[in-house]
């Protein structure tokens, strides 16, 4: 049998979500503590890949295994076991041939501003203090929109086939004090949305103007497009699946 599981974690203390060698990772905390829940080896298949110091309010996996009778007690069981910053929200059985990853249709991030200097989200937001022109920065956000090809967002060592995505969403709002970016795809490449809200940010601090954002989308060039963001602000908030995936 095949299971999603639905989770959240805080990311500050882990090299993103896959494994790698000799780091502490999401994916291998889950797999050893499900393992050991289980008694069997459990490996497990995640929506996406989080890159270090990336957190995720929802983000999706699935695992084979032949039972899990009582779904309320394994999560009880699970996130006894899981250390505080991973936690497990749901569980469901699917059908055997649906994918974490593959069967996503969409996926969401926020990117977090705190305007000034504040001790208690300074792991969660990025802190900045002077206040960036948000009217233009959403004029290129829009762009982003009607554009298919991201490289130039794109880290320049990847193994990726194709840099395309779609967006469906791309906005920035204010609420509380802070700057939120919420951006919504198909598919996002790596390190892309931190590269784009860092290239947003030099539109509103006036480095870049509108029709350099233009360039830059056109570029294909990860060298003419903005530094990349802070990891720390950015959340990974909804992956999206059609409604016939359960058993």
């Amino acid at each position: 049998m095949r299971y999603f599981i639905e989770i959240a974690y805080n990311g500050k203390n882990y090299f993103g979500w896959q494994r790698q060698p000799e780091q502490i990772t999401v994916q291998q905390i889950l797999e050893e503590t499900i393992s050991t829940l289980l008694r069997a080896e459990i490996k497990i298949t995640g929506a996406g890949r989080t890159d270090t110091g990336v957190h995720a309010k929802q983000l999706f996996a699935h695992f084979d295994f032949d039972e899990i009778e009582n779904f309320d007690e394994f999560i009880f069981r699970m996130n006894s076991f899981l250390p505080k910053d991973i936690s497990v929200k749901n569980i469901f059985e699917v059908k055997d041939n649906k994918h974490a990853r593959f069967d996503a249709v969409e996926r969401e991030y926020e990117y977090v501003i705190s305007l000034g200097k504040d001790p208690f989200s300074q792991d969660f937001t990025f802190q900045i203090h002077n206040v960036p022109n948000v009217a233009l920065m959403n004029q290129a956000a829009e762009m982003l929109l009607a554009h298919r090809d991201f490289q130039c967002f794109s880290r320049s060592k990847t193994d990726v086939k194709t840099y395309n995505c779609t967006i469906v969403k791309a906005f920035w709002e204010a609420k509380d004090n802070r700057l939120i970016f919420t951006i919504a795809a198909d598919r996002f490449l790596r390190n892309m949305v931190r590269a784009i809200v860092g290239t947003l940010l030099d539109v509103g601090y006036g480095k870049t103007t509108l029709e350099d954002f233009k360039a830059i989308l056109k570029s294909k060039s990860r060298e003419e497009a903005g530094a990349s963001a802070p990891a720390h602000g950015l959340y990974l908030t909804k992956v999206i699946y059609p409604d016939n995936i359960k058993a």
